[in-house]
């Protein structure tokens, strides 16, 4: 029998990549889910129009004006994208050369800025923070050399710090007229007054990234923004998806940004936020937590002691966190995402019982 290999035909960067282990990829089976920093509660939506029939336009203006309006921008600053991750791939996509150009990324931090470049052929250039997780802008200067994009998660996942103000106003200087300083925003709603979209009039090789997967709890959406100024945008729509995001979705997300529907979720993140600060509390006073971040997010990075398996043993029970020891300087270390106050204290309840044994 004749049989075809078809790494034959793979690109070769491809053939050696390793695909970003996605919360649902990884899998697990159980009753608690705090690996993926979906927000807990699911919120109701009706979505009104009867167009399936008929394509969506490929940037629709009623949700580019929601969201502009939400975000207090320019609408000719956004372009909507399938998740915060197609806001990623586009932008290596329009600015990075295969094999000639490089992005930067500062771990620990989020992975798909690294396998998207790699995907593309484009190379990485890894720069590790700081020991207080802020950048090593001096490492980040003596780099920039054919670098055309550089990563900033901020509040960073998995962390959960936000890199200084005034570190970003220095790495945009240092990179001017050189590269885009990506800053990836999709956890700004629970620190707001973080964000640095009042920046991009003095910035232009500022972009920003946004999504509603987490504060706005529509993770199942896949519905994300890119903000830059217009130049920037001009280029990402020149190569984006002729029908960007499906029609209920465009729906759905402009009801989302409603008035009313915004001020839900600053009420529920509100309650987050809250929440996080008492289970932060209760996990610092375990014994077998070495130290608990913290986090700007809707997640705790915690540090186990060395010789606990907390991870496994969780997960054989139904609880499912997200595990970072594979993280540069995350030795031991777990992120858990803020879920209700029910899951919290079961999480609580199994540590202290593993305690026990």
């Amino acid at each position: 029998m004749n049989t075809f290999d078809i790494n034959k035909l793979l690109r070769n960067n491809i053939r050696q990549l390793s695909p970003y282990q996605s919360a649902r990829r990884i899998g697990g089976q159980g009753q608690v889910w705090l690996n993926a920093n979906e927000f807990p509660y699911p919120r109701s939506y009706q979505w009104q129009q009867n167009t399936l029939h008929r394509y969506p336009k490929p940037q629709s203006e009623l949700l580019i004006n929601a969201y502009a309006n939400y975000a207090n921008i320019k609408p000719d600053q956004l372009i909507v994208t399938r998740g915060a991750d197609e806001a990623i791939d586009l932008l290596i996509k329009a600015f990075c050369d295969p094999n000639q150009d490089s992005v930067i990324y500062c771990p620990p931090t989020y992975g798909m800025y690294e396998i998207c470049a790699k995907t593309y052929g484009v190379k990485c250039k890894s720069i590790a923070t700081l020991a207080n997780w802020q950048l090593d802008l001096s490492a980040i200067e003596q780099q920039l050399d054919s670098v055309k994009l550089v990563f900033v998660c901020r509040p960073n996942n998995p962390t959960g710090n936000t890199v200084e103000a005034i570190t970003i106003k220095h790495l945009l200087e240092i990179t001017k007229q050189k590269a885009l300083v990506v800053v990836d925003e999709a956890y700004i709603e629970f620190t707001p007054t973080q964000t640095l979209t009042t920046w991009l009039n003095s910035y232009p090789n500022l972009v920003i990234l946004r999504t509603l997967s987490k504060a706005f709890a529509l993770a199942g959406l896949r519905c994300g923004f890119a903000i830059a100024n217009s130049a920037v945008i001009d280029v990402l729509t020149k190569i984006s998806a002729p029908y960007a995001l499906p029609t209920p979705v465009i729906d759905i997300a402009v009801e989302a940004l409603s008035s009313a529907a915004i001020k839900i979720m600053q009420q529920q993140v509100k309650q987050i936020n809250e929440l996080k600060q008492q289970f932060a509390d209760q996990l610092n006073a375990l014994s077998c937590v070495q130290q608990v971040y913290p986090s700007d997010g809707n997640y705790l990075l915690v540090r186990f002691n060395t010789e606990s398996n907390i991870f496994k043993q969780l997960w054989q029970q139904g609880i499912i966190l997200r595990d970072q020891h594979q993280q540069l300087g995350l030795e031991n270390c777990i992120r858990i995402t803020i879920g209700t106050g029910d899951e919290c204290a079961t999480v609580i309840q199994a540590l202290k019982q593993l305690a026990k044994e």
